[in-house]
């Protein structure tokens, strides 16, 4: 068991989503970076999908109220055990009482705290993620609160686990040769064009070639971007058709929203791009105001991208393995 000591609004339980009830309206919701999540979980030796807290307002502090594994992913700031500093993407083991406090990250927007076990939490139409909208999933369809407690699974692998535990190289450096640096502060995101994208004209090269800021009208449904807005050739007016997250839709007032985890299931905007899955983790860890720009992508890019993250998450599995079978023959 854990119980919140402190939570800002819109912290709640997540894990990789809720896939395959878009026809009835249900969003997938899940973590803003899946990436994240999973790694997390692999370093704990849970399913990669085991529940986990997404922190986005800080700060944020829990006690353990039993012996729990635990690891800290996704954005830069190192988490404090007990007023001592930690390592983020670490595996470490805390004591019943002990208490974990996340601050303010420097530059990311997300933190995710993983827990040997996962989170014992109902699971609704496959998931634990919390839907806000639906209120339903994760804690009570809620966010988090001072004084929730929450159950956590039992993991057998702890007795097994030093107490530091083991550590990776974090995505956005292991695999920086696949995922561009922010160059001048502004973030490349790579998309491809989408259904009426041709609908834009001169305009739809605008959306290429300038840089976008996210706006204060952001969550995690969809993020706004502010920039000098684009318009399609003629108004037109067109169907509602299904949105998944990625996809980029252009309102008339021309500046442009890109769907998010908690994504609507349909819209009727034009689509003028689509955020190739691979970036989607680099998006959702970009805070509010920041900077970014999109870049032409293309489905054999998007591929290669997808492989090099299936390279890294596989050797991010055979180590822990190899640690793991270490410590059981030490045993």
């Amino acid at each position: 068991m854990i119980e919140i000591l402190e939570s800002g609004p819109f912290n709640t339980v997540q894990d990789l989503g809720r896939p395959g009830y878009r026809d009835i309206g249900v969003s997938a919701s899940g973590a803003m970076d899946p990436l994240a999540v999973r790694i997390g979980n692999i370093l704990l030796g849970n399913d990669e999908n085991a529940a986990a807290i997404e922190v986005q307002t800080f700060p944020f502090s829990l006690r353990f109220e039993r012996r729990v594994a635990f690891a800290v992913t996704g954005a830069d700031g190192n988490p404090h055990l007990d007023g001592s500093e930690r390592l983020a993407w670490c595996a470490y083991i805390a004591e019943p009482g002990q208490v974990l406090e996340l601050k303010r990250p420097p530059r990311l927007a997300r933190s995710y705290v993983t827990l040997g076990g996962g989170l014992d939490i109902p699971l609704v139409m496959g998931s634990r993620s919390t839907s806000l909208r639906g209120g339903f999933g994760g804690n009570a369809g809620r966010p988090l609160a001072k004084g929730d407690r929450i159950a956590v699974g039992e993991n057998a692998e702890i007795a097994m686990m030093p107490a530091t535990g083991l550590a990776v190289v974090e995505p956005a450096a292991a695999l920086s040769d696949v995922f561009p640096a922010p160059v001048d502060g502004v973030l490349p995101i790579r998309a491809l064009p989408a259904g009426e994208h041709d609908l834009f004209a001169g305009d739809g090269e605008a959306f290429w070639s300038q840089s976008w800021r996210i706006s204060s009208r952001s969550d995690r449904t969809g993020y706004r971007l502010s920039g000098e807005p684009i318009q399609p050739t003629a108004s037109i007016e067109m169907r509602s058709h299904g949105v998944v997250p990625g996809v980029i839709q252009v309102p008339p007032g021309g500046e442009p929203i890109v769907q998010m985890s908690d994504a609507n299931t349909a819209g009727g905007y034009p689509k003028i791009a689509g955020v190739i899955e691979c970036d989607l983790w680099r998006l959702g860890q970009a805070p509010i105001g920041a900077r970014l720009s999109f870049v032409r992508s293309t489905h054999a890019e998007a591929r290669e991208v997808e492989q090099a993250v299936a390279r890294y998450v596989d050797d991010v599995k055979q180590t822990s393995l190899m640690v793991k079978r270490a410590l059981k023959a030490m045993a």
